[in-house]
């Protein structure tokens, strides 16, 4: 590389640091913010002039559906919705009453028009916290042993969203339980984030009161109701005797009919009639 070309470089290298340098800079204490429903919480803003005798303009702006923007701070006012539960610490703002509403990303935004670099702003994310609801239980009553049962559980308010337990008898059931068949049936999946529990066959050993818990790590842990499921063994000799019955009727019903043919009986049915028209 050629003097001329290596000085023309290294010039316009070390004029794109100083710009970033010089210009205005921003900075938060915390870019990945969480905070309790309810709670209070800073998101913090700082910023950095090169020239600090200026008017600067700072904005704040929450980004909503599709990448559209709303504002939170604009021309040195809070939004109206805001104005009773937040308010400006410098350039940071203080929420005093945050709702789930409230969570989703933030920009920081800083212009200041005589620095070299006029612009930068940074990103925060917001999430509230949110302690899960008293969860939703599906438990069938009864069930017929060697079927299919799924057992359902599940709530929508908790943030993060809650993962689930299962008890039977007040006994959690392991996610992956032991195949011991003489202490408990070991075909059923339990899965916590669905809050499911399929039993591919359920049996008579499966008898029992069932309730799930969902927890989220925040607040307390809920539970739902406890409902006994019964499952009863299929009785086979019920079904054959009933099977046999029904045919036996049949039978001496079609016997009974052909008998009164045999006797003529339909002929005088059938003659009785035509007279009577």
């Amino acid at each position: 590389m050629q003097p001329t070309t290596c000085v023309l470089f290294w010039g316009y290298f070390v004029a794109l640091c100083c710009k970033e340098i010089l210009g205005v800079t921003v900075t938060s204490d915390n870019r990945n913010v969480k905070a309790l429903e309810f709670g209070e919480v800073v998101l913090s803003c700082k910023y950095r002039l090169e020239k600090t005798e200026q008017k600067v303009r700072l904005e704040w702006k929450k980004v909503v559906t599709n990448g559209d923007v709303s504002f939170v701070y604009f021309n040195d006012a809070l939004a109206a919705d805001l104005q009773k539960r937040a308010e400006m610490m410098g350039s940071s703002i203080r929420f005093k009453n945050v709702s789930r509403g409230d969570a989703g990303k933030y920009r920081c935004e800083v212009s200041a028009p005589q620095d070299t670099k006029i612009f930068q702003e940074i990103e925060i994310e917001l999430s509230i916290l949110v302690a899960p609801s008293v969860p939703v239980c599906d438990i069938p009553s009864s069930a017929m042993s060697g079927s299919s049962v799924e057992l359902k559980c599940w709530e929508n308010e908790g943030s993060p969203a809650s993962e689930y337990k299962w008890f039977k008898n007040g006994v959690p059931l392991l996610e992956n339980p032991a195949p011991n068949a003489r202490v408990t049936n070991s075909s059923y999946t339990l899965n916590k984030i669905s809050g499911t529990l399929q039993f591919s066959t359920v049996a008579k050993m499966d008898t029992g009161e069932y309730y799930c818990e969902a927890s989220n790590g925040i607040g307390k842990t809920q539970r739902c109701v406890a409902k006994s499921m019964q499952v009863d063994d299929l009785n086979i000799a019920a079904i054959i005797a009933g099977v046999v019955v029904v045919t036996l009727v049949i039978l001496l019903c079609g016997l009974g009919i052909f008998y009164a043919h045999k006797r003529g009986c339909f002929s005088s049915i059938v003659f009785l009639g035509i007279l009577n028209t």
